[in-house]
């Protein structure tokens, strides 16, 4: 498994690294899905608060317990939720990021997190408080970085001009090139990591590609209607047969084939979905000429919406 620095800090992360959004509450059957992963060589973990209202993150720590040497954490907070309340809302503001940075850590049994993120974001929000939080938190060495999730441009500008994040976790695939407009290049040129999710295309961008349309994508996606999708998820295919590389390693490797790329954040839900993520991840060395072509068959989306 390779690594890429992740931004502009000294964090090395695995290519590949593990969603553990889908792990599921299953203790024994989501610490096989974490072992498999570090045995598969991926030694960064994502996760939120919010998933599972904080079940996932102590489901995380306690499987990692004894190997925090080899994994590097990642979380998130910014949804403010109550212990045995429905439902959450939106709350970036510094004291209560602080308090579920607090919590987040209690949940993990960690001294420290190594990225911590806003889960989201407005261009409404106090950004000056998430900063300040999130510069406390790291002077204090709570947190050794910092960064954002965000598909927002005006959002990921915003950060990008006013604090020191470190990466920002967005969508792209090659039917989600919007990044590819300008926000890939800008954080490029401020040394800032891209964390991707979504590469796969809601497993339309896999051998699976046509069943998952018909359950996922026959209303479209994004600026694709149904027919347009369905016909880029055929060639897809075709060209992976007559390339004799898998759709689902195309597409991984189109994503992790920009410079601006640190890691692909990929979900899994059983162990399996692991080693199948690592083999495509294998064989993804794509040339020059099949990233063109996987530029032909696709679209050059752009952001509708939130760019000021």
């Amino acid at each position: 498994m390779q690594k890429r620095t992740l931004g502009h800090s000294n964090l090395k992360v695995s290519e590949i690294s593990l969603g553990c959004m889908n792990l599921g509450t299953n203790v024994k059957q989501a610490e096989n899905i974490i072992q498999t992963a570090l045995d598969q060589g991926i030694n960064y973990l994502d996760t939120a608060d919010l998933y599972d209202f904080g079940e996932n993150e102590k489901i995380v720590g306690q499987a990692i317990k004894g190997k925090r040497d080899q994994v590097m954490i990642a979380t998130k907070g910014g949804n403010h939720f109550e212990p045995g309340q429905e439902g959450w809302y939106w709350d970036p503001s510094k004291s209560y990021l602080k308090e579920a940075f607090k919590n987040s850590l209690q949940r993990l049994g960690l001294d420290y997190i190594d990225l911590y993120q806003l889960h989201g974001g407005t261009i409404d929000d106090p950004t000056d408080e998430v900063i300040e939080a999130f510069e406390e938190l790291q002077q204090d060495g709570l947190i050794r970085y910092y960064g954002i999730s965000s598909i927002r441009p005006n959002v990921i500008k915003k950060f990008v001009e006013k604090s020191n994040i470190t990466s920002v976790m967005m969508q792209y695939s090659l039917l989600d090139r919007r990044p590819e407009e300008e926000i890939l290049e800008l954080l490029k040129e401020h040394q800032i990591g891209v964390v991707a999710r979504g590469a796969l295309g809601k497993g339309m961008l896999t051998h699976h590609g046509q069943t998952q349309w018909q359950k996922k994508g026959q209303d479209g996606f994004l600026d694709y209607n149904g027919n347009e999708l369905k016909s880029a998820i055929t060639s897809l295919q075709d060209l992976a047969h007559e390339s004799g590389i898998s759709p689902q390693a195309l597409a991984i490797g189109y994503a992790l084939k920009h410079p601006t790329l640190s890691s692909l954040v990929l979900g899994a839900s059983d162990s399996q979905q692991v080693i199948d993520n690592v083999r495509a991840y294998q064989e993804a060395q794509i040339s020059n000429e099949t990233y063109e072509r996987l530029k032909q068959i696709t679209k050059a989306n752009i952001y509708q919406n939130h760019r000021i």
